[in-house]
């Protein structure tokens, strides 16, 4: 799932870097030594958090754009942060110096828990400049947003249990994942509240990403109207291979993994 903040312009070029091929990667000259049900056999277990950083490349409407870094930090257990950062370099996108940063503070309760403390988002560029900041009150079950947004985004939202930020979200599918699983979030962010269901497919698929192909599965957004978002995740791999966003049927914004440490 892409956070909405990125829609507008949030494709990103192509981002060199001399890393050897990550886990779960092959070479176009690799064969897969395990099978797909294999594989989806091995996927049963959730996967343990552990910090890392991830590049992507990514196009908008088929044009490069930007670059995407998105960061897994553990603060003080069981505290973590998740950041994505968003800066635009070519066509529209590089013209208004678009950058976005985005980030969420949250607690592991374990490996099948991501509790929201804290979110924000800064959008700089050169026709636009926001700011909002929000936090996640658990003891009264409420959350609240600040800063540059609508007056009805800054009421306060009711809380449930489960209840997640957009990268949180992206953390969840990666967790979540199995051959065809049916994934259910709700996502609570910037002072909206709306409810996302996934469908995984039936068993992994090769997806090829610049000079690697995975074995990846692919889970797509069921409930998203006219906006469809489609993610690939692969075995050993702690953030999404690829993610494609479409509107109204054409790809829009499509992320694909460079490289991750």
């Amino acid at each position: 799932m892409i956070p909405a903040v990125m829609r507008p312009l949030a494709a990103l070029a192509l981002f060199l870097i001399c890393l050897p091929p990550p886990a779960g990667a092959q070479t176009p000259s690799a064969t897969a030594g395990d099978t797909a049900q294999a594989q989806a056999a091995s996927m049963s277990a959730a996967p343990t958090l552990a910090p890392f950083v991830a590049r992507y490349e990514a196009r908008y409407h088929a044009k490069p754009a930007g670059d995407a870094t998105l960061r897994l930090v553990q603060l003080r257990s069981p505290q973590w942060r998740v950041d994505l950062g968003i800066e635009g370099r070519r066509g529209m996108a590089g013209v208004l110096g678009l950058n976005v940063q985005q980030s969420t503070v949250f607690d592991a309760l374990d490996d099948r828990s991501y509790r929201p403390l804290s979110q924000s988002t800064v959008r700089k560029g050169m026709l636009l400049g926001r700011t909002s900041t929000g936090v996640y009150d658990w003891a009264h079950a409420s959350a609240q947003w600040r800063g540059d947004l609508k007056q009805r985004h800054r009421a306060p939202v009711a809380l449930q249990a489960g209840d997640m930020s957009g990268l949180l979200i992206n953390l969840a599918i990666v967790r979540d994942a199995r051959p065809d699983a049916v994934l259910r979030y709700r996502f609570v962010e910037g002072g909206r509240v709306r409810e996302h269901v996934y469908q995984a497919a039936a068993a992994p698929e090769p997806v090829a990403v610049g000079e690697l192909s995975y074995s990846a599965l692919k889970v797509t957004r069921t409930n998203g109207g006219n906006d469809d978002t489609i993610v690939w995740v692969a075995e050993g791999v702690p953030t999404p291979i690829r993610i494609l966003q479409r509107e109204d049927g054409e790809d829009a914004v499509d992320l694909r993994l460079v490289g991750y440490e």
